[in-house]
């Protein structure tokens, strides 16, 4: 009996005896119709659990679902042939299509905000059912029930400073009522092609406005506006809910807020835990004694109480602000989605159930998402976004002109707006940055031809020298320099020009191409500094050469090596924190 036709006695279809047991999470063959569903086999590599004390069956708890399984079903009889059917090859039945491979867990992490949202894992009803009692929701004014998928929408991520939970007390002030901490706006595209996660610095100065709050009697409060404040305040202070956040939100980006996600703490520790370690970088050792953060130089795989000091850390990296952690916690988010994303989660059982369970007891989420199969139907929606196409970058900002010395900041008045624009008209950021680079690559190829040709002798250049770079007597030094020490006898002092300039530029006739290469060869002119005419110039009329503000010196070259952008960033890269 081979392994298509065992167990067909009694016209059982083999294909109906592998079962789902719920309790491990693997299919199991069961030969016998009559048997029960097996034992679950010990884990070869059990982890320990934490236990909170005995437990009714059916009543859930926060580390173990303890739920009664339902009985597997029993197994289908194959239906009887009926005349005029045509027996299949060898007596098989058609082979399924194979599941595709593209399976996707998207999480979200800044500071104090996680959110796993795993398609398919509770396929069981018990644990359906275990995972959608796990997530609390408030309801908010303004949200939006559910989403449409022909739409772009917005999703607001908020980390709380809420002390809650088992070792978190010693965290900063644990009265706090739960202030936006940590906040990101997550903007998906129409074509769910793409997404933006733009974070807001919680020291951004704006006007709150008015909001209205349920509270737990079941009251409405209304909370009146207030002026000049902290964006953190938003949430926690006078009772604002995560409402009151998203309605400021869209009174400094004009967007609408769809729905939130919000978590506090111990969703970073339980989330990294649950997956094995998030891979992280650093470019020097740490050793913080304020968020006891410990890792050596370079790479660095980080779980619970550790990845919850990196994205908690400011004084360990740039310029120990709010605004460079804020950069830090986004390249631990991307390193996050990476490793959802990866065959070590996706396929272990055992993972994506802890996964599941950590993700959905964190999560309070609005009732337009409150549920199992909604966030089920939105990851969906979000698996189809590639991570290279995911794009972080923080709002812009300006310090705040009204502080002497400031310690709080306020939304760029051009750079800004330009982005809420970009947001508003569902503009793909990586889009416009490939653009960007496709059109500074052709420059570079063009400037670059410039520089390949022939070259003129150093006594045949004839240039007149301007200052522009507001360095006394910069131009004098640089005659001096071209005439003693590499013989251009005709270059002229012509003193200062008639504005300061902020780059050096070579201005030259078609017909002074080889003096001009020559001169940037001497003075280690880059070739964006040429800046070719389009008629030729008399015999003896010289070029001009002004000299910017990133004139460093006569014989220091103003060529360098070429730097990447700083600012916004892709999830499928790794990043060392600076």
């Amino acid at each position: 009996m081979d392994a298509h036709s065992r167990g067909r006695a009694d016209e059982i279809d083999p294909a109906d005896q592998w079962v789902l047991n719920p309790q491990t999470g693997n299919y199991e063959l069961r030969l016998d119709r009559s048997a029960g569903q097996s034992q679950p086999a010990a884990p070869s590599h059990p982890r320990p659990r934490t236990t909170r004390g005995a437990t009714p069956p059916g009543q859930r708890t926060h580390d173990r679902l303890t739920e009664t399984v339902p009985p597997v079903p029993g197994q289908r009889r194959r239906r009887a042939a009926e005349p005029g059917d045509r027996p299949s090859a060898a007596g098989r039945r058609k082979r399924r299509p194979e599941k595709s491979r593209k399976k996707k867990v998207l999480m979200w992490t800044g500071g104090t905000m996680a959110v796993v949202l795993v398609g398919g894992a509770a396929g069981a009803y018990a644990l359906y059912n275990h995972f959608d009692n796990n997530i609390n929701t408030i309801e908010v004014a303004g949200g939006s029930e559910g989403f449409k998928k022909d739409e772009a929408f917005n999703i607001l991520l908020i980390g709380t400073d809420k002390r809650t939970g088992e070792g978190n007390s010693g965290y900063g002030d644990k009265n706090s009522p739960g202030h936006a901490d940590t906040t990101i706006l997550f903007h998906v595209s129409k074509d769910r092609t793409n997404a933006t996660a733009m974070s807001i610095p919680r020291d951004l100065v704006i006007d709150i406005p008015e909001c209205e709050t349920k509270l737990p009697d079941g009251s409405i409060k209304k909370i009146p506006g207030q002026t000049d404040e902290r964006f953190n305040i938003s949430l926690g202070q006078s009772d604002r809910d995560p409402g009151c956040t998203m309605r400021t939100v869209k009174e400094i980006t004009g967007l609408t807020v769809d729905h939130f996600m919000m978590a506090d703490f111990n969703a970073v520790k339980e989330m990294t835990t649950a997956v094995g370690g998030v891979k992280v970088c650093v470019e020097k050792p740490i050793d913080d004694p304020k968020s006891h953060l410990k890792l050596p130089k370079g790479e660095s795989t980080i779980m619970g109480e550790q990845a919850l000091a990196f994205v908690r850390t400011r004084s360990s990296f740039g310029n120990k602000s709010d605004l460079d952690r804020m950069k830090v916690q986004q390249q631990f988010l991307s390193s996050m989605i990476r490793q959802m994303k990866s065959d070590d989660t996706l396929t272990s059982p055992s993972k994506l159930y802890d996964l599941a369970d950590a993700a959905t007891n964190a999560l309070t989420v609005d009732t337009g998402i409150g549920s199992i199969s909604k966030l089920k139907s939105l990851a969906l929606e979000l698996s189809k976004i590639d991570t290279k196409n995911i794009t972080f970058l923080t709002l812009p900002v300006i310090d705040n002109p009204d502080e002497p010395t400031p310690v709080t900041v306020v939304p760029d008045p051009e750079k800004a707006p330009q982005l809420f624009e970009m947001m508003l008209s569902d503009i793909s950021l990586t889009e416009v940055k490939k653009k960007e680079q496709d059109a500074k690559n052709a420059q570079a190829q063009a400037e670059a031809k410039l520089l390949q040709g022939a070259r003129s002798t150093a006594r045949e250049v004839r240039v007149d020298v301007y200052n522009g770079s507001g360095k006394t007597g910069a131009a004098q030094k640089t005659i001096d320099w071209l005439q003693n020490e590499h013989g251009v006898t005709r270059s002229t002092n012509k003193s200062n020009a008639p504005e300061k300039a902020a780059k050096t530029s070579l201005t030259y006739a078609p017909n002074q191409a080889d003096q001009a290469r020559k001169l940037a060869d001497l003075m280690g002119l880059p070739a964006s500094a040429l800046k070719p005419g389009t008629q030729d110039a008399g015999e003896r009329e010289p070029m001009t050469l002004v000299l910017g503000a990133d004139f460093k010196g006569a014989g220091v070259p103003l060529t360098g090596p070429a730097k990447a952008p700083e600012g916004a960033q892709t999830a499928d890269k790794q990043v060392c924190a600076k």
